[in-house]
């Protein structure tokens, strides 16, 4: 009985972000899944995504916590506009979550809608948003064997990103192993290594968003 239970709420949620995914086509929306651990630093990429592409894309965001507005504040002294999810202990966001958060957008007014989940590199895998794209922050910090520890998050991934590798010197993490690790998961994975704190190779990560961007435009 609790098999059929899991099923049915996933099924539900799948429809649910058809739907999502479905406005997002119509509307010319680029909606990216931003996973990770708390920590990784997946507000500041978003921080430093917003800062690189304001002038470019009409960009709004959600955000995803289990309490608190603090980063939805962050994110609003952007100028972006911005909607905060609380999800009262749930461990991820769902479909249903963004198909009611969208109300608040005027969604003929953006280009790419960056989604920023709760801190947990386990549930969100399960749950699809209706994004184009799923990127999965991680950092040094956390240690290098992530992937091996938490394989499906990585595998349902399109982009993954090693945050903070300012702190390589500092830490014992082997980048070579991590990045041998995720291709094993998922082969022909996207994979950047970057800095939010201080830029290093931020700028290959934008050029990778605004190609997707050019190529959903592209059709």
């Amino acid at each position: 009985m609790e098999i059929k239970v899991v099923s049915n709420v996933l099924r539900t949620n799948d429809l649910l972000a058809e739907e999502n995914s479905a406005l997002f086509e119509k509307e010319g929306i680029l909606a990216i899944n931003v996973m990770g651990s708390p920590g990784a630093g997946k507000t500041s990429l978003l921080l430093c995504t917003i800062e690189a592409l304001k002038n470019d894309l009409r960009i709004g965001v959600i955000e995803g916590d289990i309490a608190t507005t603090y980063d939805a504040e962050l994110i609003r002294e952007t100028g972006v506009e911005v909607v905060q999810i609380n999800t009262d202990g749930a461990c991820h966001l769902d479909a249903h979550m963004i198909k009611r958060a969208l109300v608040y957008f005027n969604l003929s007014a953006l280009d790419l809608l960056l989604i920023e989940n709760v801190g947990n590199l386990v549930c969100p895998a399960s749950f699809g948003l209706g994004e184009a794209i799923k990127v999965v922050v991680s950092s040094v910090p956390e240690g290098d064997d992530k992937p091996k520890k938490y394989p499906a998050i990585f595998k349902a991934a399109d982009c993954a990103l090693l945050n903070k590798i300012d702190l390589l010197e500092a830490l014992e993490f082997n980048p070579a192993r991590f990045r041998e690790d995720l291709l094993k998961i998922k082969e022909g994975l996207e994979i950047f290594e970057l800095s939010c704190r201080s830029n290093e190779g931020l700028s290959f990560w934008i050029d990778w968003l605004k190609k997707q961007r050019c190529a959903q435009v592209l059709g």
